[in-house]
């Protein structure tokens, strides 16, 4: 049995599906709790970029806020300033890919050149999004905070969607909207993005481009 044929069985494995649902419930439940018991302060949109990453990665995205997005973490780091700044745009990016991959492969059935163009539109635009929306309720022009968006979240957001997407259609090309293997496949190839884009995010604040979004200590202060 190939890679692939084994990735595909255990994405459509019954018991398999149910444990991942399970864990993706206990984490969102977990997250929500700690959201308000114990970091009420931090920016409306980091608790929305938490909710999108646990609903996405499940308890990875769990672990990944508990190293790095809580107030009581004892100091900041690179590391932890790099997941961050992949949570940040891997929630919009998610988004993206998939209203994308729903709307072109599942309702349109379209090529997959198609697909693959339409939902890298979608990662774009809400990835983008993000970035914009904050800056301009700072103050800033669109056009500044455009170019902005541009220079920071484009090596992200193509590096993620390029593992995101190409893996998407590597395990279910062929699956149709009413297969279990068109939406695990698709949960699945998420979480291969998030990875992939870790270390790029790294080197990007590493080198300044991105800042990697603020302590939640000092943000909780």
């Amino acid at each position: 049995m190939s890679v692939e044929q084994t990735l595909q069985a255990v994405l459509t494995n019954p018991q398999v599906l149910a444990v991942w649902g399970a864990l993706v419930a206990v984490s969102l439940l977990a997250l929500a709790y700690d959201l308000r018991a114990n970091n009420s302060g931090i920016a409306p949109l980091m608790k929305f970029v938490w909710g999108l990453t646990v609903l996405y990665s499940g308890p990875l995205g769990l672990a990944i806020y508990a190293y790095s997005g809580r107030s009581a973490i004892d100091h900041d780091s690179l590391w932890r300033r790099g997941f961050r700044s992949v949570a940040h745009c891997y929630s919009g990016c998610g988004a993206g890919e998939v209203i994308g991959v729903t709307v072109a492969a599942g309702l349109l059935a379209l090529a997959s050149h198609w697909v693959i163009a339409i939902t890298f539109g979608c990662a774009y635009v809400l990835g983008y999004s993000l970035t914009v929306g904050p800056l301009m309720q700072e103050g800033e022009s669109f056009a500044t905070a455009m170019t902005d968006a541009l220079y920071t979240e484009t090596p992200s957001i193509t590096v993620m969607e390029i593992a995101a997407i190409g893996t998407d259609v590597w395990l279910a090309g062929e699956a149709h909207i009413g297969q279990v293997l068109f939406w695990s496949a698709l949960i699945f190839s998420l979480t291969i993005g998030l990875v992939v884009a870790y270390p790029v995010n790294v080197l990007l604040v590493s080198q300044g481009v991105k800042e990697g979004m603020q302590n939640p200590k000092e943000a909780a202060a």
